[in-house]
């Protein structure tokens, strides 16, 4: 089990981490990580959130689960995404991650994304597009 975090902000930018290690080594991802035993996916996604970027993020609601058996060539890996405001100002590359970067939806064309990001932010970006975020 796996979470995915999406930190956004009011100019509709997001957090996205270059991959310091394999699977995806220096691709561009959401930050997110394992849920460790014990754990809620809540605590996790905050837990990973401030780990990989140095932010405090306020959980803002469940996004999605994705279940895809391919989705991550290590195994079969189950993510919960959630969507998350945090303070970009605090926005630091740290344990996994090799370098942090501020996006926005448009800058996704020219990039390499790991696993299924790509489809997560997609889904992310029609959702925000419905519920007038933009």
């Amino acid at each position: 089990m796996t979470v995915d975090i999406f930190i956004f902000n009011e100019n509709h930018e997001f957090i996205l981490i270059k991959r310091k290690n394999d699977p995806f080594k220096d691709s561009w991802a959401l930050p997110g990580g394992f849920v460790d035993y014990g754990e809620s996916t809540e605590d996790a996604a905050i837990r990973e959130a401030k780990e990989e970027t140095s932010i405090d993020v306020e959980l803002e609601r469940l996004f999605n689960v994705y279940s895809e058996p391919d989705r991550d060539p290590r195994r079969h890996t189950v993510s919960i995404v959630y969507l998350a405001h945090g303070n970009f100002d605090d926005a630091r590359a740290d344990d996994d991650a090799k370098d942090i970067g501020v996006y926005s939806f448009n800058d996704l064309k020219e990039m390499k994304l790991a696993f299924d990001h790509d489809k997560i932010l997609n889904e992310i970006r029609d959702y925000l597009e419905e519920n007038n975020f933009f």
